[in-house]
């Protein structure tokens, strides 16, 4: 890909000076628990939210590769705003993912995000272990093929920002239910809320309010999928599942990255008095706890990059595409956990203090045992694509 402003690269794009802004802001977002406003006006502005789009519908038409370089720089300067801007990503990853393989059934979802929509990811809800398979939500099917969604959607990032939202829920009326039923609603459907409740330990400027649908209503040219509950080969299942774990890993390795950066800085400004003013750069103690770090995080980014190409290259895993993915996404937020903590214990007391750069990073990273999918989630797909389902 050529470097030019019309063809930039992630790291053309994602320049030293933006990111440095946004890493100078994510101090203020954290400590006000407030949205990243300024962050997404810039992104936007640079062109960023369109990254996945086909050029010829007003994108960067970028490649999934592409796009974990970008995420990944984005989070080391702020994991919180780079997990918000995900949540768009994934969806215009989806729509690309079966463009790709000649769907166009998300075809507007690019055309409209090429114009500027912003799109939520409407998903996960209390208590639904079951995820994709399965929604606490009501789907009740409309008059000419809509549907009105009511149920309660938590973790939805960018609640301020979005413009349309990709949302699911059980269809039980019609007469080949039960149906999982996947559609698109907009913003300002009078019958959507975002509650103003989001105030957690870490990832505080992702703002990911629960969102209360009321009987939100999306039309027949937006319902994209009616699938039966459970696992399911579809297509746009694979979709999302793929986006997600990859681009969240894609964050999680971003935060490692900065963590190791730091940990490096601090060995090299700390100095011991037991050793007459050297560097802890000096202590093996020290320098065994970076290369520990460092062997552990170097292995996260060529993995994802190679299933980043397999995607887009429609390298067929069969069974073995989900374990892959769910492999990626436990190892990368693991890792980016055991990294932070050799990092803090590399800098010491001052990463105690809530001002810290990498106290936030400590608290930002715990957000990875609770994506899906879990350690015990990851564990069961692997299981299965080696072993084949459990015997009934």
């Amino acid at each position: 890909m050529s470097t030019t402003p019309e063809n930039p690269t992630p790291e053309t794009l994602l320049h030293d000076q933006l990111l440095e802004r946004i890493r100078e802001r994510a101090c203020g977002y954290d400590r006000d628990n407030a949205f990243f406003t300024e962050d997404l006006a810039e992104l936007s502005e640079a062109g960023y939210l369109r990254a996945l789009v086909p050029t010829e519908l007003g994108g960067l038409g970028w490649s999934f590769a592409d796009a974990v370089r970008g995420q990944m720089r984005l989070a080391a300067a702020a994991p919180a705003t780079a997990l918000a801007v995900n949540m768009h990503l994934v969806w215009t990853g989806v729509a690309k993912v079966l463009r790709d393989r000649g769907d166009d059934t998300l075809d507007f979802v690019l055309r409209e995000a090429g114009a500027g929509e912003i799109f939520g990811f409407g998903i996960s809800e209390a208590g639904n272990d079951l995820m994709l398979f399965g929604s606490r939500t009501v789907a009740e099917p409309q008059a000419g093929g809509g549907y009105r969604y009511t149920g309660r959607k938590i973790f939805t990032s960018l609640s301020p920002a979005w413009t349309r939202l990709g949302t699911m829920g059980l269809d039980t009326a019609s007469d080949d239910a039960p149906k999982i039923v996947y559609g698109f609603i907009d913003r300002e459907d009078p019958d959507v809320r975002s509650l103003d409740d989001w105030d957690t330990m870490g990832m505080r400027a992702s703002q990911s309010r629960t969102t209360v649908l009321d009987g939100a209503f999306a039309a027949a040219d937006r319902i994209v999928r009616r699938l039966d509950p459970g696992p399911n080969a579809d297509p746009l299942i694979f979709g999302i599942f793929a986006n997600f774990e990859l681009l969240l890993a894609s964050v999680y390795a971003g935060i490692g990255d900065r963590a190791l950066e730091l940990a490096v800085a601090a060995a090299h400004r700390r100095t011991s008095m037991k050793n007459g003013g050297a560097a802890l750069s000096q202590d093996p103690d020290i320098r065994w706890r970076i290369a520990d770090a460092a062997l552990a995080q170097e292995a996260i980014t060529p993995q994802l990059l190679a299933i980043a190409r397999d995607l887009d290259e429609l390298v067929d895993h069969g069974s073995f595409w989900f374990a892959k993915l769910v492999g990626v996404k436990v190892r990368a937020t693991e890792t980016a956990k055991h990294v932070v903590d050799q990092a803090v214990r590399v800098s010491g007391g001052s990463s105690y203090f809530a001002g810290s750069e990498l106290g936030r990073l400590y608290r930002d990273v715990l957000a990875g045992i609770f994506h899906p999918s879990d350690d015990e989630s990851a564990h069961s797909t692997v299981a299965n694509a080696w072993l084949g389902p459990l015997e009934s």
